[in-house]
């Protein structure tokens, strides 16, 4: 700016010296103007120069002052630079002299151990010398080896060992016993509440009241031929022996007797006893019993309301009308387990459509048991397979005595249903040989066993009482020899329902006053 407003004077000089030039025709009038012009021109320049010169101070003033700031400036940041570097390098040191401790503590730690360590192997040597000295002393004083010590250790731990493990599955038996004992009786109960059937016992002959004796000589016709022709027929043998008025028939088949007393007895009615009219009265008879078959097999599914089951299937329940298992007519039970496995389930909260089905069809085996090689758990499962029948009502047929795992609560269900509906008094009976054989059986069982003395089987062999020696068997091995006891019984007997298993303990000491 300064060197501008020079210029400008300068330039105003030149002008006015230019401008006098060419008025030198008024030189003469104007020169006193050019002389004041001249000496304001002096004038201004002097104060231009002078002002050029303060502005020039000025601007140098300020431009010092600009430097000694920006150097103070920077001055201060070196300054702070220094002490940041000079705080990290405080810092650095420190951490340096903390790691340098460090590695002495650590270097005298592991010293230290080391130190430990050789004394822990120079103890362990002097406690395996003594350990050996103590087990050859203890060895001396007792008589015995470790060997022998270690068994009688052992023997010492199983007993505690057993022991708790019997008090322990005593509890747990207690326990699941009270938890499942109310829910099982109110289901059993109220479905057995529930359920009413007749059962009617039947025999394995069959009796044909006659009007007279009599007929008993036209049953047996000249030189036998109308009763070899019966028999024939039928396959069912006629006893005509001193009974009065009255023939029975036998017979392994039950299908088979019921042919021959409905025939003997319609021969009977009709009076015209010969072969060519007992030929024709067995057919009838024949086809008659068929259509009883079905028409039985047919009112057990509406008894029960399980309907869509094959036609052949319901012709085999008929079948089982005839069949008797213990004394207990078989469709009446399949009928019952059906009841029963349905109240049951409604109890559960499972399907109870399926629970009928499938213990309407458990026992449907028997219905073909004396026609085929075979269990009737395996036959029936054949059958029910054949016959399209689901894989639940298949399993619970297999599973209802126990052969293979239930593996749905309707199998559970329905073999309940058939311990229920078996097991219950008066729905079977045993011949007098097979009850004695089976007490026997659960004696000799329960005697077999280590710390038996005495065995009795008493209510009809619901319950097994068992008196033990209590030199050889303690309280706590009671629960285990009782368990052991149950479960021989359940692989080698046959039973309905359930057996008791009770073991008595009983110690006496006598003495004499004298």
């Amino acid at each position: 700016m300064q060197i501008g407003i020079i210029v400008g004077a300068v330039i105003a000089v030149i002008a006015v010296l230019c401008a006098a030039l060419y008025t030198k025709s008024y030189k003469k009038s104007v020169d006193e103007k050019i002389g004041n012009a001249d000496t304001k021109a002096r004038e201004i320049i002097d104060n231009a120069l002078k002002t050029a010169e303060s502005k020039k101070k000025e601007g140098l003033l300020e431009i010092k002052e600009e430097s000694i700031k920006a150097k103070n400036d920077l001055d201060k940041e070196i300054r702070e630079r220094r002490s940041e570097v000079q705080r990290l390098e405080r810092r650095i040191q420190q951490k340096e002299e903390s790691v340098d401790k460090k590695a002495d503590a650590i270097e005298k730690r592991e010293n230290a151990v080391a130190a430990k360590e050789e004394s822990l192997a120079k103890q362990q040597e002097e406690i395996s010398k003594l350990n050996e000295q103590r087990i050859q002393e203890l060895e001396r004083i007792s008589g015995l080896t470790s060997e022998q010590a270690k068994e009688q250790l052992f023997k010492s731990v199983e007993d505690e060992v057993r022991h708790e493990a019997a008090v322990m599955v005593k509890e747990l038996e207690t326990k699941a016993k009270e938890e499942a004992d109310k829910k099982a009786k109110e289901y059993v109960v109220n479905a057995i509440q529930r359920c009413a059937a007749d059962h009617v016992a039947e025999a394995t002959i069959s009796v044909v009241q006659l009007p007279s004796d009599d007929m008993k000589g036209r049953i047996i016709g000249r030189e036998g031929r109308n009763i070899r022709t019966l028999e024939t027929m039928t396959g069912v043998d006629l006893i005509i022996d001193d009974t009065p008025e009255a023939v029975i028939l036998s017979a392994f088949d039950p299908i088979r007797r019921e042919v021959a007393r409905v025939a003997l007895e319609r021969l009977i009615v009709d009076g015209r006893i010969h072969p060519a009219r007992i030929e024709e009265m067995v057919e009838k008879a024949q086809r008659d019993v068929e259509t009883l078959i079905r028409e039985e097999g047919e009112a057990a599914t509406l008894e029960v309301g399980v309907h869509g089951i094959h036609p052949e299937l319901v012709r085999l329940l008929g079948k089982m009308k005839f069949r008797t298992s213990y004394g207990q007519n078989a469709l009446k039970h399949s009928i019952e387990v059906a009841h029963l496995s349905g109240l049951l389930a409604m109890e559960i909260g499972v399907d109870v459509r399926t629970a009928k089905r499938a213990g309407l069809l458990h026992d449907i085996g028997k219905a073909v048991d004396q026609e085929q090689e075979g269990s009737h758990i395996q036959l029936g499962v054949e059958l029910c397979r054949k016959y399209k029948e689901s894989a639940v009502v298949i399993n619970a047929v297999e599973a209802h005595h126990g052969d293979v795992e239930p593996e749905s609560l309707i199998a559970c269900i329905v073999q309940t249903a058939d311990t229920i509906s078996a097991a219950r008094p008066g729905a079977r009976r045993d011949t007098i040989d097979t009850y004695t054989n089976r007490l026997n059986q659960l004696e000799e069982i329960t005697n077999s066993f280590k710390g038996v003395d005495k065995s009795f089987a008493i209510q009809a062999g619901r319950e097994v009482r068992i008196m033990v020696v209590p030199e050889q068997v303690s309280d706590s091995d009671m629960v285990m020899l009782a368990r052991d006891i149950s479960k021989k019984i359940e692989a080698e007997m046959e039973y309905p329902g359930q057996i008791k298993v009770n073991l008595i303990r009983e110690s006496r000491v006598s003495d004499y006053a004298k």
